[in-house]
């Protein structure tokens, strides 16, 4: 029997919010009372003698720029920006990225991330679906029902197919509520080499 492990993905949504300025549309423009207005009637008249000569542009602009330029321009950010850049490695993406046939390495401690392995090298566990959950799902309990339901089946199908020995569990990734909330829905149905602390490997693509 396989041991069943749930990852949540963890991620933060930022939302901004923007209020319109309140601008008075109803003002009014006041109007003039008992007889007629006449509006003013604006008179033209052309120079009869243009100027005979035009102004003439300076004979001289400057004939040296500055020679020198700074040699030197700063090769570091300020330290305080380097916080607010993320520091994942280069193959690392989160969960919602896999795609089918993915292999990756877990870690507990962010079980929302997958380290991206070539599948003919030792890693943890493989993509055998991704699926996309559907319906209204306000709890961490509600979602993770829907998500392992959506799993079982092709995991286990998937799971026959291998020699024995060859894998020991399944892994279900899915979004929590605030997250899925705003449109991420993906779920990674994966089997896996091992869970918890255990050592063993997968070393190859699944059968």
């Amino acid at each position: 029997m396989l041991a069943v492990l749930v990852g949540l993905g963890v991620i933060v949504a930022v939302a901004l919010m923007t209020t319109n300025g309140g601008g008075d549309d109803d003002k009014k423009s006041p109007t003039e009372s008992g007889g007629s207005t006449r509006t003013p009637t604006p008179s033209f008249s052309i120079p009869s003698e243009l100027p005979s000569e035009l102004p003439s542009l300076p004979s001289e602009l400057p004939s040296e720029l500055p020679s020198e330029f700074p040699s030197e321009l700063p090769s570091e950010l300020p330290s305080g920006l380097e916080s607010l850049i993320p520091n994942l490695a280069d193959d690392e993406v989160p969960f919602y990225l896999l795609r089918k046939g993915d292999c990756f390495d877990t870690r507990d401690s962010q079980p929302g991330q997958a380290a991206k392995r070539s599948c003919g090298t030792p890693h943890d566990a493989e993509v055998v679906k991704v699926a996309e959950l559907n319906g209204s799902y306000t709890t961490d309990a509600a979602l993770q029902k829907a998500a392992t339901e959506l799993c079982e089946a092709p995991l286990e199908r998937k799971a026959a197919q291998q020699p024995a020995g060859t894998v020991r569990g399944t892994l279900v990734q899915y979004p929590d509520p605030g997250v899925y909330e705003i449109g991420i829905d993906n779920v990674a149905c994966s089997l896996a080499a091992d869970i918890g602390s255990g050592t063993h490997k997968l070393t190859k693509p699944l059968t």
